[in-house]
Order: C-alpha cells, then sequence, then structure tokens
C-alpha cells in the first residue's frame, strides 16, 4: 500500500510513528517532538519544520499573499496578534512536507549524504540520495545532482533520516523557468533538510529503539492531489567498510609536534621545577647541590651548580612560549610565574639551615612577647608602637597552638611574593593592554624584587595590604574622563595638558557595581588602611599619597572626604598611640625632613663606600637594575604615547613613592623603600617598552599604528612582534641572574646557621633573672643593628643593646674585653662568623679575621669561654666581684604610659566626629553625584570645624608634651 507524498508524518524517538489527519493538520503546521535521548536511541535529534508557503496544484508557483514562517507564528500560537493570519493558517488544505535540520551522525559515524531538491509542477520536493557505496562525485553541496521523482515505498518498510539538500531558488519556486540542471542553478539557493523516506532494509532499526515493536494499525491520510508517485530508487548492495588501519609512528610523531604549543610549556616548566629542586637539595656535586663554604662575595650565586641556571632558563623559555600563543592560558601562566617565583624566592628557603635574615628573628621575639603578656612594650624597642603585624600573629599562633615559628620564617619569603600576585594581577586587570604586556609585567614585578623586605616582617605584611589598596582603588572606584572642553588658545603647557587629557585613558573605568559592593569595598579600604597605619610608619603615607594623586588626576570616583579622613588617621595614631617613640626620637622624625640628596646619597654611595671589591659588584648590580628598570618604563611611557595612550595610573604608582625620600633617611634604607613601592608602576610601564600596542578588542588596535612621521621606517608587524618577544625574553634571562646576584648577594653573612642559633639559645636558657649580649661593630651608634639572630625569646629578659667596638687587627681585643669587664653580670660576648662575613664584606676587615679574633680571646686570662660551635663562640667575665647579683629586668609591666595634655579629650571629641560626618558623606557620595546635596552640605558644615579642631589639638599635644620632656 502506497503512502501519499503530502501526508505529514512525526516519528519519535524511540521509533514508533503515527500519521496525521487532516484535521490535525488544519490545527497545526509543527509537530512537536520529545526530548532527544541519544543514549537510548543512538541517533540525531530531528527537528522538523514545515515549507515557506504551499504550492497550489494547478501551477506548483507561490501563492499570493502567502506569509514566510519567520514572518509569522503558527496558528494557534498565543504570541500571535493577527486573527486573519492565524485564519489563512488554519484554512490550508493539505499537510505540507516537513523539514529536518541536516547534522552528521556522530553516534553511528556516517555523515548526511549530499542531496538536492527542486519543486516539481505540482509543488513538491522531490530528493535523490545516493545508494551505500555509491561514488558521490556527479554533485557536491553546492551544485547537487536532481533526479526525477522516485515512488514511495510502503508506510509499513520506511523510515526517516535526515539529509542535505538545497531548496531551488525563489525564480523557480514560482515556476517562472523552466526546469534546469544542477550545474545551472543559482549560487543563491537556500540550503536545508528534508526527513527522506526509505527501505527500512537499508537503514535497520535506524530511529527505533532495539527490540521495539512497529505501531500497529496506522490510518491511511487522504493523497494530496496532484501528487504523483514517485518511482522507487534502484538498490545498491551495501559494501561492508573496512577498519581503518592505524597511524603510523611517523603520522603520531608528526601530529604529536603539531600540538607541541599545548603540552611543551607545561613540561618544560614541571622539568625546570623538579631539576632546580634536585640541583639545591642534593648533595654538593659538579652539577648539584650548594656548598655553604663556597658562597664568596658574589653570595648565594657563586656555589650554585650551573643545572640551576639552566632550570631558571627553562622556565622562562614555557613561559614566553606559553603568552606568544594566540589563547590567553591564565591558569598556566599563573603556574609558570608561581615557579619562577619558587625558584627565585625560595632559594634562601631550599639551601637554609635555618631561617635566613636576622632580624626576622626579633620579630618573632615581638610575636612572642605580646602571646605571652597581652600588651606592647615601646620602651624596649620603637617598633611597638606599631604593633598590628605582631598582634595578628600572637593571635594566629595562640589560636593555632603555634610555639615555633621556624618553619613560618623559613618560607615567609616565598609566599609573601606569591601574595604580592594576586593583587598584581588585579591591578593588570584595570590596565588597557594586551595580554602579552599584562603577564610580562607580572614576571617583571617578580625579577626585580631584590629588595628583601619580605621576609617576616611588618614592611612584607603592609606591602600586600598597598597592592590589595590600589587594587580596589582602580577594579571598584576606577573612573575614566575625557575631555569634552575645546583645546586653550594660550600658553605651551596648558596646551600640553590639555592634549593629554584627550589622549586614550590607559585604564578602564569598572562600572557594573551595584552599590553595596561600592559600600562593601569601601570598608574593605578604610580597614586596610587602619590596619597598615597600626603595622607600619611609612606604608599608610603611600596609600594616602596613590589615593590622592587618583583625585588629581581623576582617576577615582571616591571623594576628598576621604584623604582627609585617612590623613587624621596617620596623625591621631601617631599623636595619641606612638609617644613613648616620638618623644625622645624627634629629630630621628623630622630631621630628615627636605634632605633628599642626603637621604639618597646614605642609601646608595655610603654603602658602596669601603665595601669588598667583589661585594661591590652586588651593590653595583642593585643600582643597575633599579637603572633599567627606571629606562624601560621611560621607553614605555614614551611608546604609549606615541600610539595616544596616556597610562596616567601607573605614572602615578611610579612617581608618588619617590616623594618619600624627601621625609628621612629611614637609617639609611629609604631608597630601598622608595624602589619597592614603585614597583607595580614601573613594571607596568617597563613591559610597554615591549608590548605597547593595545588590546585586540579596541577601537585603536592594530598591529602598527601611525607614528608622528609617516617617513620613519616600519617593519612588518609580524616581524615587529617577534622581535619584541626576544628581546623581552632575553631582558627576562638577563634579570633573573641579575637577580640571583642582587637578592642573595648578602647571603654570606645575611644566612643563618644552626650553630648561631643554637648559641643565642644557650643565652635564653641562662637569661634568669636577665642577661645581657655584647654584639660586635665596626663603629658606635644607634642605626647599627646585631648581625645575629637575636630576640627570638625572652625579648623583655634579654638586652641586645650593648655593643663591642672591634677594630681590622683581630688581635686588639683591648677594648672588648673592658667592655665586658664594665657590664653587669650575666653579659655574653656573642662573637659568630656572620658578623665576621659583614666585617669583611663591608669594612675591609681581613679574611681570616674570625679565626684570628676567636685566638686572640682564647688566650686572654680575664674572661672564659662558655659555648663554642662551629659557628659561634660565646664569653663572658671570668671573675666577678663577690655579693655582685644579677640585675633584674629592664621592662615592668605597664610603663609610663601617654602623659597628655590639657586639650586631649577635646582632641578625641573631635577625631569621631570629624571620621564620623566624612564617611557620612562618601557613603552618601556612593549613590551618585546628585543624590542628597542639601545633606552633603550639612555633614560638611560639620566635618570642617571639628578636622580643625582635632589638627589643632594633635599639634598642641607635640608641643606641649615635646617641650615638657626636657624640663
Amino acid at each position: 500500500m502506497r503512502q501519499p507524498a503530502g501526508e505529514a508524518m512525526a516519528r519519535d524517538t524511540t521509533g514508533t510513528s503515527a500519521a496525521s489527519d487532516a484535521a490535525e493538520v488544519e490545527e497545526s503546521d509543527v509537530s512537536e517532538e520529545p526530548g532527544f535521548d541519544p543514549d537510548a536511541t543512538g541517533v540525531i535529534p530531528r527537528i522538523t519544520i514545515p515549507l515557506d508557503e504551499p504550492a497550489t496544484p494547478e501551477t506548483g508557483a507561490r501563492e499570493p499573499g502567502a506569509q514566510d514562517e519567520d514572518a509569522a507564528p503558527p496558528p494557534g500560537d498565543p504570541e500571535t496578534d493577527d486573527p486573519e493570519t492565524a485564519e489563512d493558517e488554519a484554512t490550508q488544505e493539505s499537510a505540507l512536507p516537513r523539514l529536518a535540520q541536516a547534522s552528521d551522525d556522530e553516534t553511528t559515524g556516517e555523515s548526511a549524504l549530499p542531496q538536492a531538491a527542486q519543486d516539481n509542477d505540482e509543488g513538491d520536493v522531490t530528493l535523490e540520495t545516493a545508494p551505500p557505496g555509491r561514488d558521490e562525485g556527479d554533485g557536491d553541496e553546492t551544485n547537487p545532482v536532481i533526479r526525477p521523482p522516485e515512488p514511495e515505498p510502503e508506510l509499513d518498510d520506511v523510515t526517516e533520516v535526515t539529509q542535505v539538500v538545497r531548496l531551488p531558488s525563489p525564480a523557480s519556486r514560482t515556476g517562472a523557468q523552466p526546469e534546469e540542471s544542477a550545474d545551472e542553478q543559482e549560487d543563491g539557493t537556500e540550503a536545508t533538510t528534508v526527513a527522506k523516506r526509505v527501505p527500512v532494509a537499508e537503514f535497520a532499526h535506524v530511529g527505533r529503539a532495539p527490540g521495539a515493536p512497529e505501531a500497529p494499525g496506522v490510518p491511511e491520510a487522504p493523497e494530496a492531489p496532484g501528487v504523483p508517485e514517485a518511482p522507487e530508487a534502484p538498490r545498491t548492495p551495501a559494501v561492508p567498510q573496512r577498519k581503518p588501519a592505524a597511524p603510523g609512528w611517523g603520522a603520531r610523531l608528526a601530529a604529536l609536534a603539531q600540538s607541541a604549543p599545548r603540552w611543551l610549556p607545561v613540561v618544560l616548566v614541571i622539568e625546570g621545577l623538579l631539576m632546580y629542586v634536585l640541583a639545591l637539595r642534593v648533595s654538593p656535586g659538579p652539577l648539584r647541590g650548594v656548598d655553604p663554604a663556597d658562597i664568596s662575595g658574589l653570595g648565594l650565586i657563586s656555589a650554585m651548580p650551573l643545572s640551576a641556571f639552566f632550570a631558571i632558563i627553562l622556565m622562562i623559555v614555557s613561559f614566553f612560549m606559553t603568552v606568544t600563543q594566540s589563547t590567553d592560558r591564565k591558569f598556566l601562566l599563573l603556574f609558570q610565574i608561581a615557579a619562577i617565583t619558587f625558584a627565585l624566592h625560595g632559594a634562601g628557603a631550599i639551601v637554609a639551615e635555618a631561617p635566613r635574615f636576622p632580624t626576622a628573628y626579633v620579630h618573632a621575639g615581638f610575636v612572642d612577647f605580646i602571646s605571652r603578656t597581652g600588651e606592647t612594650a615601646i620602651s624596649l624597642d620603637a617598633r611597638m608602637a606599631w604593633p598590628g603585624f605582631f598582634a595578628l600573629f600572637a593571635f594566629v599562633g595562640k589560636a593555632a597552638g603555634i610555639t615555633d615559628f621556624t618553619t613560618i620564617l623559613n618560607w615567609t619569603p616565598l609566599l609573601s611574593n606569591l601574595l604580592y600576585l594576586l593583587p598584581f594581577v588585579l591591578i593588570l586587570r584595570q590596565v588597557v593592554a594586551t595580554t602579552r604586556a599584562r603577564w610580562f609585567a607580572a614576571l617583571l614585578f617578580i625579577l626585580v624584587q631584590w629588595i628583601g623586605q619580605d621576609y617576616f616582617s611588618p614592611q612584607g605584611f603592609t606591602f600586600a595590604l598597598y597592592l590589595a589598596f590600589v587594587a580596589i582603588l582602580l577594579r571598584w572606584f576606577g573612573k575614566v574622563e575625557t575631555r569634552a572642553r575645546p583645546l586653550p588658545a594660550k600658553g605651551r603647557i596648558r596646551r600640553l595638558l590639555a592634549k593629554l587629557d584627550t589622549m586614550l585613558p590607559g585604564e578602564l573605568a569598572y562600572t557594573g557595581t551595584f552599590r553595596a559592593d561600592k559600600l562593601l569595598m569601601l570598608l574593605m579600604l578604610i580597614a586596610l588602611f587602619f590596619a597598615a597605619t597600626a603595622s607600619h610608619q611609612i606604608t599608610p603615607f603611600m596609600m594616602l599619597g596613590v589615593l590622592t594623586a587618583f583625585l588629581l588626576v581623576k582617576r577615582t570616583s571616591l571623594t576628598w572626604a576621604l584623604p582627609f579622613f585617612f590623613g587624621l588617621v596617620v596623625l591621631a595614631w601617631i599623636s595619641y598611640q606612638t609617644v613613648g617613640f616620638w618623644q625622645g626620637n624627634m629629630d630621628a622624625i623630622f630631621g630628615g625632613i627636605g634632605r633628599l640628596l642626603e637621604n639618597l646619597q646614605r642609601g646608595t654611595g655610603d654603602r658602596i663606600a669601603g665595601s669588598d671589591p667583589i661585594h661591590a659588584l652586588v651593590l653595583k648590580t642593585r643600582l643597575g637594575i633599579c637603572a633599567v628598570v627606571l629606562l624601560l618604563a621611560a621607553a614605555g611611557l614614551f611608546r604609549r604615547l606615541r600610539r595616544g595612550v596616556f597610562d596616567r595610573a601607573a605614572l602615578v604608582l611610579l612617581c608618588v613613592p619617590v616623594l618619600a625620600m624627601g621625609l628621612q633617611s629611614y637609617g639609611g634604607e629609604m631608597g630601598l623603600r622608595v624602589y619597592m613601592f614603585m614597583l607595580p608602576g614601573a613594571c607596568l610601564l617597563a613591559a610597554y617598552a615591549f608590548f605597547p600596542n593595545l588590546p585586540a578588542d579596541s577601537e585603536d588596535a592594530s598591529d602598527e599604528t601611525v607614528p608622528f612621521r609617516k617617513r620613519n621606517v616600519r617593519f612588518h608587524p609580524r616581524t615587529t612582534r617577534i622581535v619584541s618577544i626576544v628581546l623581552a625574553a632575553c631582558v627576562a634571562v638577563t634579570l633573573s641572574m641579575a637577580f640571583l646576584i642582587a637578592r642573595y648577594g648578602n647571603e654570606k653573612f645575611e644566612r643563618v646557621t644552626a650553630g648561631e642559633v643554637a648559641a643565642m639559645r644557650y643565652v635564653y636558657e641562662h637569661d634568669q633573672p636577665s642577661a645581657r649580649v655584647l654584639y660586635l661593630t665596626p663603629k658606635l651608634g644607634p642605626e647599627v643593628t646585631p648581625i645575629l639572630p637575636w630576640g627570638e625569646k625572652d625579648f623583655e629578659k634579654v638586652d641586645f643593646t650593648q655593643q663591642a667596638l672591634v677594630h681590622k687587627d683581630p688581635t686588639d681585643i683591648k677594648g672588648v674585653v673592658d667592655k665586658l669587664k664594665s657590664s653587669e653580670r650575666n653579659t655574653f660576648l656573642a662573637v659568630t662568623r656572620g658578623q665576621a662575613a659583614y666585617l669583611q664584606l663591608n669594612e675591609g676587615y681581613p679574611d681570616d679575621w674570625y679565626q684570628r679574633f676567636v685566638a686572640a680571646l682564647d688566650g686572654s686570662k680575664e674572661i672564659k669561654k662558655v659555648y663554642s660551635n662551629e659557628s659561634a663562640a660565646l664569653y663572658t667575665w671570668k671573675k666577678f666581684v663577690k655579693g655582685t647579683e644579677i640585675p633584674l629586668p629592664r621592662y615592668s609591666s605597664g610603663g609610663p604610659g601617654d602623659p597628655g595634655s590639657p586639650w586631649s579629650v577635646v582632641g578625641v571629641l573631635a577625631l569621631a566626629v570629624t571620621w564620623l560626618a566624612l564617611f557620612s558623606y562618601e557613603v552618601i557620595r556612593l549613590h551618585g553625584r546628585d543624590k542628597a546635596p542639601r545633606a552633603r552640605r550639612r555633614l560638611l558644615w560639620v566635618a570642617v570645624p571639628a578636622f580643625v579642631i582635632a589638627l589643632a589639638v594633635i599639634v598642641e599635644r607635640f608641643l606641649y608634651i615635646g617641650l615638657n620632656m626636657f624640663h
């Protein structure tokens, strides 16, 4: 029995079919199919849609006034509002042939066969499908082969498959042109898919679940008028397909080489990381291991094996292989930078037998003191006036039950630098730069961070707070304004500044933030500033300077209320919480103001003068790295300006820390602090020296922008990219080697040995009720600190403030013996190899000074050695006068406290009112510029006089307490 060609038929995903009668066809033109489950059927889902318009039985042409399906929804659709369209669609007399979208059968491995369809005289669509095993060279997808109509098979012997066809051109649909061959068809034919019925013998069980019975009793539907029966296509026996042969070794190697950009960087970075660890940790040998005895004036690099350098180069090469790819592989790049950070900043922890850097031990002693006593002691050390960092770790140690901070001290430098990466990467996301520029800036930030302030210290902790502060300012409160006013007519400087305003901003304005999120970030900014103020002396001023500069260059949406808020916080902390520090150190605080050149000289030239010739190379390398970074930053700024981009935020981050050089020398280390704080801006601008172009999604993102003079020599963009990447890689490798010299150049005296730690612990065991330690120094002065792991325990019991002057002649021990004789009972003279190495490298003492000095002390009859090992020795006075008692500890609980002034209470009240008013003003301003103007004016009327009163009281306290100190 034949099935009418115009019948509308639907087959569900289980293989059962049902014919729709004429009434159902009139109700809806689109059959709905259930959800597709490929695991149950193993076939591709078929989406059926009707033809664009019905065909007339007389001419096969498109009926006048017929509407497309794309133009109007089907009848019965609740979304349609046109009753005439619904009525026309409901009165169609015959079902339309169904179309199905074409797709390859991923389950069976067979793809849809090329087919063609053309309207015949009756408007039907005739398909041609190549039998199995037949070559399809007669036609392609553009020019399909047109075959005469073929008869429909019996209902019980058919199934449906999805095939690709092309509908005839609009001219052929209307019957205006005679039928033409496939080669003569127009290129504008429209491709679609048709569900074709083929015998079940050719596609057994396709579209029906295995074992599912056929649908019984399918009723016949009336044939559409004027539709001839298509003859059945000749059948060709199926040819069994051969299993494809396995690819040979050559093909596999070719495929592996082709996919090398994806797996080779991962292999290289892991291989370099493992090679580096083995090179430093295994027993010393010709190509592996580090022998501390081989460390010279160049530091750790003189004892590192060649395999360690090769491992660092491998990791850097892996980074550049990844960053040059067209895709941004964020996680891999972050892992590679973390691996390079581990290699460079973790080298000291890998080879150390004890935590390096002596000052870290005294910070651990502060933490131990606060944990035991629950209070601070400014009289013992001025750093106790900023106890935020120490109190935090005292709380963490007590809560976690940590009593020994040795492991934390050892790995803090590495963890600190990994922590710095997180906010710095967030800062890089807010600049208009390419992916290469951003990631290269992150790499530079690691390569030039040699300062060594990342140990267990408040400075290392607050630097992370500073980076987070800047990241929040740019990310959640960033603002970009373009100049709308015309350029001024007169004045070169004014016109130059106005032209800078018209340039493309180098930052992104983040506007997709809710007010609640901004309020949370504002509270976070305040919390970070309070934490930095309570932990360090310099960092709050850096934060305040950056915020003020962002307001001046219009790169933040915050108001001027916040700088006044933060400025009052710093002044109030110094006035009320650090009285014990500035009460007797007024000259140290304010004596260096305005001495920019003097402070710079103390941090650079004075350190080089008198140093060992080899060790002087370390100091020169540090200055060279600083100079290279600044030169690259200047080149990057110039290249960005040539491309019409003005990076105000990066320029602010670079220039603001330099102003701190005019404040004070900070013990000769202000230059190091300035270099540390300007690194974020300097590294970003230095990356632009190699990759100055704009990102691809920018309006001006061409590979090469037009320079000022068009006659300049211009290379091909591809050549420029290759040269830039090669130069950047060479600079990175050079800076990594220079980093090892600059960072670990002092390793001979900054490394701490287990013997030195053991000698100090001997003192802690004999400090009842107190003890004193004499340390060696080439000159007497308050700025000279001990080069030994001092103050780790019993900080209030052991006095480390006494100095013993030594000379280049190691046999001249008279001054040391007299100092020990005049000291109180239970005083120890500490002689260590670290102190001797410092004297040798920085003061020009002889190489064998330690051995000869210890021999001279051993020969003295007035002192005796109470402890010794290969790295340290302790001496005391041999005979004390009878009745001499060991003095009590110099610290007593409580302390003098704040002497106060007549107006101190008024000042506290004025501070509270000012902070509350300014904070409320800033919160209201978050809602918009025009929100509650009257309320903001009232808050200003309250905040301004309160601010003046609070500032006046702070000045009054400085004068009153400072003057009374001298009476």
